[in-house]
């Protein structure tokens, strides 16, 4: 099979405008090497892909994206604050200020060093155990329960017309005769009787 070299390709403008009056382009003919029964020149050597520049980010990973631990944004100005009227010195009041951001930065990198592999394994342990038991015993034991239900559903209501229904009833005949009335002479007397 021949391979035909780039060089060797004839460029034709396609103009599918409506615009022609009648007028033909004239393509020049092919070249001669397409023609002809020469062999063509080996192909070039492929260029070796160019890895792609790495993106460089320009803004820090979100560690909080739904902002969960919004209210722990605490600022020194939310902490430490000096009226207009007494200052203290100002290298006092930067010494301050540095003090409180390192001490808070070094504290927490420090409680997080100690604490956070631990509780973060602690806590993927729970959610694995939470999963294992939804996916293992709830799930089933729901599945269960409403393959049974109507059985138990139909046994409920028969027990409940045959023995509750009927009490329930009775009671509410009995109790439909009482009658309350309260006049002013007798809240008048239970009055008094308060009083005394």
């Amino acid at each position: 099979m021949m391979m035909v070299s780039d060089d060797c390709l004839v460029e034709c403008n396609i103009d599918d405008s409506d615009d022609d009056d009648g007028e033909q382009v004239n393509t020049p003919p092919p070249p001669p090497e397409f023609a002809s029964k020469a062999s063509t020149p080996a192909p070039k050597p492929p260029t070796p892909p160019v890895a792609p520049p790495t993106p460089e980010s320009t803004s820090p990973v979100s560690r909080d994206p739904n902002n969960i631990n919004q209210h722990l944004k605490v600022e020194v100005s939310d902490v430490l604050a000096e009226p207009s009227t007494p200052h203290s010195i100002d290298q006092v009041w930067i010494y301050s200020v540095t003090g409180f951001e390192s001490t808070r930065i070094w504290t927490y990198r420090c409680l997080s060093l100690l604490f956070a592999v631990p509780f973060a394994f602690l806590c993927g342990v729970f959610i694995a155990v939470l999963a294992c038991i939804h996916v293992w015993v709830l799930v089933p034991c729901l599945q269960l329960s409403y393959t049974f239900l109507p059985c138990l559903r139909s046994l409920c209501l028969c027990s409940l017309n045959v023995f509750v229904s009927p009490f329930c009833s009775s009671l509410a005949l009995c109790c439909s005769q009482i009658a309350v009335s309260l006049s002013n002479k007798d809240w008048s007397q239970t009055k008094d009787k308060d009083a005394v």
